[in-house]
């Protein structure tokens, strides 16, 4: 059953998951991870989501973008993505335990993990002006 959640995981990026407990930056020890916790309703999470599409094609086999959508009703994340594609895996975590496990402070909010899985860079919102920090922050955990 994991190697075949791991399989949809990684052939089907644009659909979004309901099981996330098994999300665990280990899955991805030796690839940078650009974790993106969204919401249906956030208008800077629109705006991202071209951006982190570019990201992923650009560095696709040395970083994984994974989107966490914390919306409470799965619908508005589908319909967000009918509107906004993701070329990214997406997990649906209504929930919210994995915003506590990184201790999301607002939307969206991104955490960069180095291949090792450990935290290297955390911000709140999306800044177009910005990309190019937050590139070159992926960048050099690429090295």
């Amino acid at each position: 059953m994991k190697s075949l959640f791991l399989l949809l995981f990684i052939t089907l990026p644009s659909m979004v998951f309901a099981q996330t407990s098994q999300f665990s930056p280990e899955l991805y020890k030796g690839k940078v991870v650009y974790i993106d916790f969204w919401a249906s309703w956030c208008g800077p999470c629109k705006e991202s989501f071209p951006w982190l599409n570019e990201l992923q094609a650009k560095y696709k086999d040395k970083l994984v973008i994974v989107g966490i959508n914390l919306d409470k009703e799965k619908a508005k994340a589908d319909e967000f993505l009918s509107a906004t594609p993701a070329k990214f895996q997406i997990l649906f975590n209504p929930e919210g335990q994995l915003a506590k496990r990184y201790n999301v402070k607002g939307m969206p909010y991104s955490v960069i993990l180095d291949k090792d899985g450990k935290v290297i860079h955390t911000h709140i919102g999306f800044h177009k002006d910005k990309t190019a920090e937050y590139t070159q922050i992926i960048e050099g955990a690429l090295k």
